[in-house]
């Protein structure tokens, strides 16, 4: 699973909050299937997710006239996420896909833009992959091939 959170002219990948937050949170739901619900749940996705909203909430109290650098120093600690990522993964309370949902996101954040970006995607993956886990059943996509697997 590709992530590209902009286009190679730099804008934000057109779909992003839409159509490819679906398909991703449609492919970690279904590491939550296979797991027989063991990994991948809410709320420990969640837990991840709340680390981004307090990342944000700092970066919004950056000063203006100091925020690239501000910004600069608060990178390790939002990368460190991928260890956390590994170590959840290592208690298989997530799948690989999540972890690489993580990875390959964060590996794009640069900057104060970059990073609204991936916190708009893990928003938007976050709806879509409530919603699955509130059916309770298999995204359409898989359904669509021919039921169970």
């Amino acid at each position: 699973m590709e992530i590209r959170l902009r286009t190679p002219n730099g804008n934000i990948e057109p779909e992003l909050f839409s159509t490819r937050a679906q398909e991703i949170a449609e492919r970690i739901f279904e590491g939550q299937i296979k797991t027989n619900g063991k990994a991948n749940k809410p709320t420990q996705l969640r837990k991840f997710y709340d680390e981004v909203l307090k990342f944000n909430s700092i970066i919004k109290g950056l000063s203006p006239e100091r925020q690239d650098e501000e910004f600069r120093e608060l990178l390790p600690y939002l990368k460190m996420l991928n260890a956390k990522a590994a170590y959840a993964m290592g208690r298989d309370l997530i799948t690989r896909e999540f972890k690489d949902f993580l990875h390959q996101s964060l590996n794009q954040v640069n900057n104060k833009e970059d990073f609204e970006i991936f916190a708009g995607l893990f928003e938007a993956f976050m709806g879509f992959y409530k919603y699955y886990d509130e059916k309770g059943e298999r995204p359409q996509r898989q359904r669509d091939r021919g039921g169970r697997r």
